[in-house]
């Protein structure tokens, strides 16, 4: 059985390809397990990297497979998790590229612990030579996971899901797959991960290098983009409750809901659309309120000045909003 499994969705990145993949081909642990899958981009990106792997000294663990059609990323990894036999499974975007001792130092600490789940930390990359940025997740306690940590690591919740490897018997016994809607998928996936996973460790390292890139899937425009987000998100609050734990996290839960998926699929609305209005900002958060009723009682909402504040702004001032989301989101640069 390989230690663990790496999947890669692969479509138009012929620039970056490269580099991703002599990262993996330089990874020092042993016994590896790497799935290219090929979405059907119209570049030559597979061809890179097939031809970087070629006679390479760990070609044997390196495998090319093709979707039947266009997936989108978060299908295509379900694809390969179908094919996956390691023990971990773990995600690299075929544009990002990670450290050497990335997946011996996550798997090496993960056994320590037979953890579900092993973290390290990430950074963001810019192709136009910005300053990168730490993405750092929550710190929990290694071993098993205590109510206390699991509610601090959903109410501090990020989804850098590539920083993580997962025990597949947690993917496959949990039935944690990507969401069809080519939006929120990854969020959803390690969202569904920390609700299950029973055990967790990390390391306090930098391995992963997320590349921020001009025309990339999280930079281009989708006017649909925000529907696609809400409906991710219901899923994800169908699925706390299939599993049991939306009652013991339900703020938590909420929580991330309402910040993760109310207001910044609000965002996406204003920014993405070519003629936002506020009779649709009152749609969407209509829709909210209907699924999770009375959410400005959330105490962590309450807590929270700047979520309470944006939620203020949209509801009370729409068109105050429609002005000034876009300034703010050009403005700091942060992703919708």
């Amino acid at each position: 059985m390989p230690k663990v499994s790496i999947v890669l969705p692969v479509y138009n990145v012929a620039q970056y390809i490269g580099k991703c993949t002599e990262s993996l081909l330089n990874q020092t642990l042993d016994d590896l397990e790497v799935f290219f899958v090929d979405d059907h981009g119209p570049d030559n990106s597979m061809q890179i990297a097939k031809q970087l792997v070629q006679g390479h000294r760990r070609a044997a663990e390196f495998h090319f497979i093709e979707t039947p059609q266009n997936m989108g990323a978060g299908m295509a990894r379900n694809f390969a998790i179908e094919k996956c036999t390691g023990e971990y499974i773990a995600f690299v975007d075929s544009d990002d590229w990670i450290e050497p001792t990335m997946f011996e130092d996550l798997y090496n600490r993960a056994k320590q612990f037979d953890a579900d789940i092993c973290y390290g930390q990430g950074s963001q990359d810019f192709s136009d030579g910005r300053p990168s940025n730490l993405l750092k997740n929550p710190d929990i306690a290694e071993g098993p996971i205590s109510h206390q940590d699991r509610a601090f690591f959903l109410a501090n919740y990020v989804s850098y899901f590539w920083t993580f490897i997962y025990k597949r018997s947690l993917i496959i016994d949990k039935n944690i797959r990507y969401p069809e809607e080519r939006c929120a998928d990854d969020s959803f996936f390690v969202a569904c991960a920390l609700f299950t996973a029973k055990t967790a460790a990390h390391v306090n390292k930098v391995f992963y290098h997320y590349l921020i890139r001009e025309n990339s899937v999280v930079t281009t425009k989708n006017p649909t983009k925000y529907l696609k987000r809400l409906t991710v998100f219901k899923k994800l609050l169908a699925y706390a409750k299939e599993q049991g734990v939306y009652e013991e996290f339900k703020p938590e839960i909420d929580f991330l809901y309402v910040k993760k998926g109310y207001l910044v699929s609000s965002f996406n609305y204003i920014v993405n659309v070519e003629t936002p209005t506020t009779t649709e900002l009152k749609r969407i958060r209509q829709e909210v309120e209907a699924e999770v009723p009375g959410y400005r009682d959330n105490a962590y909402l309450r807590k929270s000045l700047s979520t309470r504040c944006t939620d203020w702004l949209l509801g009370c001032l729409p068109k105050l909003a429609l002005k000034i989301v876009p300034v703010y989101v050009r403005k700091s640069g942060v992703l919708v």
